[in-house]
């Protein structure tokens, strides 16, 4: 409702200036320093002012006097120099959220849009870790909040089933451990094959870095095969990535995390998309053959801004070795598309894939179910194959986001370049990385998990590394996350029944690492810790599931209900909430009704941690409001049912910011 009425203020004010003075301006409006101030103010007079040689503040006068009636506005006044302050009608917002279906609001859109969200995306070759759990999760809250805005969103899961990490773990197979087809369908059939996986990898490193020549070949010959797909080396591949693919499912669905759209990088280059790319790149002169020097063989896309980083790595959650060489500037200047044996780097794949997208390419995959989806919900994968009946159409979206972590940022960046060289501009522009910084853990943390630690790292953080094979595997961490939770609800609710105590341990569980993800913005390194992560104190999950819990135990004491309360009159409630003494009630009230800016400037801003920070404030306000106001034994009938709407008010707005960010609220805690 808050933006709603600041967009009925700034069209309101931007239609007057340019009836009165025949000048178009964008309205800025801003939020006062002070309550007393207003709800919203606008400095547009002073940029008028310099239109019109006028004074601001004798402009300011002039629409101030003259602005029509506005619905949701009381008055509107001049402040300072120039100010336009606007004060909500407060009655008036009171009586529309009451009115609102369930605390329901709805996103105020200038334009619907198809939006495509790819976030996950792990490298199918061993177990998810932490750092993944916060792709994961920026991605679902970021495609909740768009829905909730009223955008048409497709989740979608990239599997680079083709690449170098899964290679990697076919040649750990074949030639570190000998073993066959036959075996590894064995293994892949056993439990914690993901786990065994993980092990082999970082196996597998340290077998490359002995013999960096035998790397490469071995390595050139197996991404061959792989992309061939047609010898046992490309169907081991695709009985590891496939397998891995169910874990990684089923690890997301423990945070109420899903995907309608598996899009497989062996599809991309079974199904010619490259190759409908490549000529396309080559015609319009994107790309380049080169003939001598160290990349003669490759084709290129020239590039500037010398040293940054274009290593390949595709894994779109994990940390880079830190030892790993940098890319050379001459690659940094011309980005390898196709290397010179003729295989494709991701960043080409990642290129024909984007054209897709936006419905630029001119083909489309073939698509079926995935086998035994966790949840029982739907999930389509790209296939080579036939279409399975009843397949949907994916993409050909307005925007897509790409969630991927910001070492990442100058490949993203040549995968725009790439859809701008061929004249898609506007969809270049539309394809946004949505990058963010690392998860690390606190020495304490890693100490809780078992790991050796050296004494720098004692000082800060400690850094995962999927190669190393260092770091926390995400089941693992969601396990002992409901452990923890488990125990702390046992020692509040001794006499719970087991089922309603695992599901309430769950809900505390995913909602104090979900919350500990998203608190933070984007740029911030994470250094996780569980100690921190479920206290029922501070900016926390439980925190703000507790203060639900809290109303819903008001609300099981109170002995009236909607029927039989007392309605509250207008002279009253102008009383509550227009009195110098009721300023903390409409402050509460005015949060109430500010969700929707939240959101909006979560999308704009393209931070969840707006909505995080949003839940916290408003359970904060709460808590401080249950401990000044007697709510059930206020002896004023009227003010007893005017205190008991608003905690059921905020009831329902925390219920629902909290389910933006994929977090339940349990009954008890």
């Amino acid at each position: 409702m808050y933006l709603t009425i600041r967009n009925r203020l700034r069209d309101a004010l931007a239609a007057f200036i340019q009836q009165t003075y025949g000048v178009e301006l964008f309205v800025v409006l801003e939020k006062p320093p002070k309550l007393e101030m207003g709800e919203a103010a606008s400095p547009v007079c002073f940029e008028l002012a310099k239109r019109l040689k006028k004074a601001p503040r004798m402009i300011a006068q002039e629409i101030a006097a003259s602005l029509p009636r506005i619905e949701g506005i009381a008055r509107v006044e001049v402040a300072g120099g120039g100010y336009l302050n606007a004060y909500f009608d407060r009655a008036a917002l009171w009586n529309e959220l009451q009115a609102e279906p369930s605390g329901e609001w709805h996103g105020a859109l200038a334009q619907h849009k198809k939006v495509i969200v790819e976030h996950t995306s792990i490298n199918p070759n061993k177990a998810a870790h932490i750092g993944h759990l916060r792709n994961a999760v920026l991605g679902d809250t970021m495609v909740r909040l768009l829905r909730q805005s009223g955008h048409e969103v497709v989740v979608q899961n990239y599997i680079d089933n083709t690449g170098v990490q899964v290679a990697d773990v076919v040649i750990a197979f074949q030639h570190m451990e000998k073993k066959s087809l036959p075996e590894v369908k064995k293994l892949a059939a056993e439990p914690h094959f993901d786990y065994l996986c993980w092990d082999l990898y970082a196996k597998a490193t340290q077998f490359f870095e002995e013999d960096k020549a035998r790397a490469a070949n071995l390595r050139g010959e197996t991404l061959k095969a792989i992309e061939a797909g047609t010898d046992e080396t490309a169907e081991m591949a695709t009985v590891i990535g496939d397998t891995i693919v169910g874990y990684h499912l089923r690890t997301m669905a423990r945070l109420d995390i899903y995907y309608e759209l598996l899009a497989r990088e062996s599809e991309i280059l079974h199904l010619h998309f490259w190759d409908a790319a490549f000529e396309k790149l080559k015609a319009s002169g994107a790309i380049q053959f080169v003939a001598a020097g160290k990349n003669a063989g490759c084709w290129v896309m020239p590039w500037g801004d010398e040293g940054k980083d274009a290593k390949e790595t595709k894994d779109k959650g994990e940390l880079s070795s830190s030892n790993e060489p940098s890319a050379s500037p001459e690659e940094d200047q011309a980005k390898i598309i196709v290397r010179s044996n003729g295989t494709v780097t991701y960043v080409g794949k990642d290129i024909a894939y984007q054209l897709w997208k936006f419905g630029l390419l001119g083909k489309d995959f073939h698509y079926t179910k995935w086998p035994n989806p966790p949840g029982g919900k739907t999930v389509w994968a790209t296939t080579a194959g036939a279409d399975e009946p009843g397949a949907p159409h994916f993409g050909g979206v307005d925007v897509v986001y790409n969630v991927i972590d910001t070492r990442q940022a100058y490949l993203q960046d040549v995968v725009a370049e790439g859809v701008r060289a061929l004249g898609h501009a506007k969809e270049a522009d539309n394809s946004i990385h949505f990058d963010y910084e690392i998860v690390a853990l606190t020495p304490r943390c890693a100490a809780e998990m078992g790991y050796e630690i050296t004494p720098e790292e004692s000082k800060s953080y400690v850094e995962v590394s999927g190669r190393k094979g260092h770091g926390v595997k995400a089941d693992d961490l969601i396990t002992r996350m409901l452990q923890a939770a488990e125990a702390r609800v046992r020692e509040k609710q001794a006499e719970m029944a087991s089922e309603e105590l695992a599901k309430t341990a769950n809900a505390l569980a995913v909602g104090a690492l979900r919350f500990f993800l998203l608190k933070y913005t984007r740029n911030t390194i994470i250094a996780f810790d569980f100690e921190d992560a479920l206290k029922a104190e501070g900016e926390t999950g439980p925190y703000c599931q507790y203060a639900v819990v809290r109303i819903r135990g008001i609300r099981r004491k109170g002995a009236e209900s909607a029927a039989n309360r007392a309605t509250i009159t207008s002279d009253c409630l102008k009383e509550f909430l227009d009195s110098q003494e009721g300023m903390d009630l409409w402050e509460l009230v005015l949060l109430n009704g500010s969700l929707d800016h939240s959101v909006e400037a979560a999308i704009a801003a393209q931070e969840p941690a707006f909505v995080t920070k949003y839940a916290f404030q408003l359970a904060q306000a709460f808590n401080n409001f249950y401990h000044k106001h007697h709510i059930l034994s206020e002896p004023d009938e009227q003010k007893r049912a005017f205190l008991l709407a608003l905690t059921e008010l905020v009831e329902r707005r925390l219920v629902q910011s909290l389910r933006l960010l994929g977090i339940e609220a349990p009954e008890k805690m």
